[in-house]
C-alpha cells in the first residue's frame, strides 16, 4: 500500500511550490517578457524542485546503490519534460520517489501546462469582464443572449476595428471571455476524465489478470502506484514506467496494451481533434454561443491546441496514415524477430500496433530497439522528429499564420535562428565530441546511429533508446554488467548535460518551428 505519511509532506510542499511558481510566472512577470523565457524558467524550476525531493527521499536500494546527483537531476528533467530518457534503472526508486515522478510528469505534460496558461489568460480577462459588467448595469440590453447571438454571427474583426458601436465591442469582449472560460472547463474535464478512466481500467485489468499482477508482485511494485504512474505517463506521452524493462514484461498482456493505446493518442497527436469534438458536442447541450465562437474563431482564442476545422480533420488522417505505414513495415520486417518470439498472431498484431503508436512521443516499448533493423530505426527517427500536429495535407491559412508570427518577431532574431535539423546536427556533433574516446574503443555500442536515435528521441520527448549491451563490446570488460536504462546512462557527465539541454530545447521546440527561414537553399 501507498505509505501516505512518507510522502504527504513532500506532496504538499511540491504542489504549493508549483502553484507559487505558476502564479509568479503568469501574474507577476511583466507582459513584455517572452513566453519562451517564462516556460523555460518554469520547467527548469520544477525540475530543480523535483531533483531536491528525489535527493531527499530514500531510494529502494538504500545503501547498496544511490544514484548520483547528475543522474537524479537528469531523471527529474526527463520526467518534467516528459522525455523519459533514463540513466538509472527505474526499480531503484522507492514508492515515494515514484510519486514525485508522477507529479513531475503530471505538471510537465503539454495539456496541463497549456491548461494553466489558459486559466491565467482567463483571469486576465476577468478585469475586462468586470468592466463590461459595469457597462451592462448601466445598459442591461448590452449583454442579452439575443445580442450575443447576433454578435456571434457578425464579423468580429470588423467589430474590433472600431467601426461599430461600443456596446457591440463590449459584447464581443464578454463573449470572448465566456468562451475561454468554457474552454477551460472543457480542457480540465478532458484532462481529468481520461486519466481517471485510465487508472480505473488499468487497476481493473491488474485485479483480473494474474499474469500482469504477478509481474508487479515479483518486482515488489504497488499495483495502485503502477496504475497511476502508467496512466499519467502514457497520457502525458512521457514513456516512463516503474519497471526496468518498460513494457517488455507485459508484451503478452494484449489487454493492457489495448487500454494504453487510446491514451497515447488522446494525450498528444489527436488531442486537438478530440478537443474540437468535445467543444462541438458539449455545445449541442450547453453554451451554444460560446461553442460556436470557439469553433469558428480559433485564431482569436489563441489556444495552441484548438486548431481550425480543416487542420483538425487532416490531422486525424495524417496520424493514422503514419501509424499504418509504420505498422506495415514493422510487421513485414520484425514478424519473426526475437523481440516478438513466443507471441501468437493476435499478440504480435497488437504488440506491433502498440510499438508503432509509441514512436511519436509516447516512448513505451515492448521490444529491444537495438535488435531492430536499421531501416526501422531510421523510420522511427523521422517519426520522432516530426512535430505532433504535423499534417502534409494543404492548409490554406499557413502563410497567413506565418506572417503574423513574423510581424511579432524582430528581424534580427529571426535571421539568427537556425532550423530544427541544424540544432539536432549541432547537438549530435557535440555528443560525438564528448564521447569521442568511447566511439573509438566501443564502436558497436557507441556508433553515430545510436547517438542520433538518442538525441532525436530526447528532442522529440519520446524516450526511445537503443540501450547499452556488454555483449556488443569489442574489448570485453569483465566488470561490465548489463543494466536496464538508456544508452545515455553510459555517457560522460558532459554528454548527459548536453542531453538535458536537448530535452529542454525539444520540450520548447514549438517556439522555434519557423527557424531557419533566413537561409535560402537554391
Amino acid at each position: 500500500m501507498i505509505n501516505i505519511s512518507s510522502f504527504s509532506k513532500a506532496w504538499r510542499h511540491l504542489c504549493s511550490s508549483t502553484w507559487c511558481l505558476m502564479s509568479c510566472f503568469y501574474r507577476l512577470i511583466p507582459a513584455r517578457v517572452n513566453s519562451f523565457c517564462i516556460q523555460l524558467c518554469y520547467f527548469f524550476s520544477v525540475s530543480f524542485f523535483g531533483f531536491v525531493f528525489l535527493k531527499v527521499l530514500e531510494p529502494r536500494t538504500h545503501d547498496s546503490f544511490r544514484p548520483r546527483n547528475i543522474d537524479l537531476f537528469f531523471t527529474s528533467v526527463s520526467a518534467t519534460t516528459v522525455s523519459s530518457m533514463s540513466t538509472v534503472e527505474m526499480e531503484v526508486f522507492s514508492n515515494s520517489q515514484l510519486i514525485v515522478l508522477i507529479i513531475l510528469m503530471l505538471i510537465g505534460g503539454e495539456i496541463f501546462t497549456s491548461m494553466v496558461g489558459l486559466l491565467f489568460k482567463k483571469f486576465q480577462l476577468k478585469k475586462m469582464e468586470n468592466k463590461i459588467s459595469s457597462l451592462a448595469d448601466s445598459d442591461p440590453s448590452t449583454c442579452q443572449s439575443s445580442e450575443l447571438e447576433m454578435v456571434e454571427k457578425r464579423d468580429f474583426e470588423s467589430l474590433e476595428s472600431g467601426n461599430h458601436e461600443t456596446s457591440l465591442d463590449s459584447s464581443v469582449d464578454l463573449l470572448k471571455y465566456k468562451s475561454i472560460k468554457f474552454l477551460c472547463f472543457v480542457v480540465l474535464g478532458y484532462f481529468i476524465a481520461v486519466q481517471v478512466l485510465g487508472v480505473s481500467l488499468v487497476s481493473t485489468y491488474l485485479a483480473l489478470v494474474s499474469s500482469a499482477r504477478n509481474v508487479l508482485k515479483n518486482k515488489g511494485l504497488n499495483s495502485l502506484t503502477f496504475s497511476i504512474f502508467t496512466t499519467v505517463s502514457t497520457f502525458a506521452n512521457c514513456g516512463f514506467l516503474p519497471t526496468n524493462e518498460n513494457m517488455v514484461v507485459f508484451k503478452n498482456n494484449s489487454g493492457l496494451l489495448h487500454i494504453l493505446i487510446p491514451q497515447i493518442l488522446l494525450g498528444n497527436t489527436l488531442f486537438p481533434s478530440c478537443l474540437r469534438f468535445c467543444v462541438w458536442f458539449l455545445g449541442k447541450f450547453f453554451k451554444k454561443v460560446e461553442s460556436n465562437y470557439l469553433l469558428k474563431k480559433t485564431s482569436e482564442v489563441g489556444y495552441f491546441h484548438l486548431l481550425p476545422s480543416q487542420h483538425s480533420s487532416y490531422l486525424v488522417v495524417t496520424v493514422f496514415g503514419f501509424v499504418l505505414t509504420q505498422f506495415i513495415l514493422f510487421c513485414s520486417m520484425e514478424w519473426n524477430s526475437a523481440g516478438l518470439h513466443g507471441l501468437n498472431s493476435y499478440q504480435k498484431i497488437i504488440g506491433s500496433l502498440f510499438q508503432t503508436m509509441n514512436t511519436r512521443y509516447a516512448g513505451e516499448s515492448i521490444v529491444d530497439l537495438s535488435a531492430l533493423s536499421s531501416a526501422l530505426l531510421v523510420l522511427f527517427v523521422v517519426m520522432m522528429y516530426l512535430p505532433p500536429y504535423t499534417s502534409f495535407l494543404p492548409i490554406k491559412d499557413d502563410e497567413e499564420v506565418y506572417n503574423k508570427k513574423r510581424n511579432r518577431r524582430g528581424r534580427l532574431l529571426e535571421n539568427l535562428l537556425f532550423s530544427q535539423l541544424s540544432y539536432l546536427a549541432l547537438f549530435t556533433i557535440l555528443v560525438c565530441i564528448t564521447e569521442r574516446q568511447k566511439l573509438k574503443e566501443d564502436p558497436l555500442n557507441f556508433n553515430v546511429l545510436n547517438i542520433v536515435v538518442e538525441v532525436v528521441s530526447a528532442y522529440g520527448s519520446v524516450g526511445f533508446t537503443t540501450g547499452y549491451s556488454c555483449d556488443r563490446q569489442t574489448q570485453p570488460d569483465s566488470n561490465c554488467v548489463n543494466k536496464f536504462y538508456g544508452f545515455s546512462g553510459k555517457w560522460s557527465d558532459e554528454g548527459k548535460i548536453i542531453l538535458i539541454v536537448v530535452m529542454m530545447f525539444g520540450r520548447l521546440k514549438k517556439f522555434n518551428m519557423d527557424g531557419g527561414r533566413a537561409w535560402k537553399l537554391l
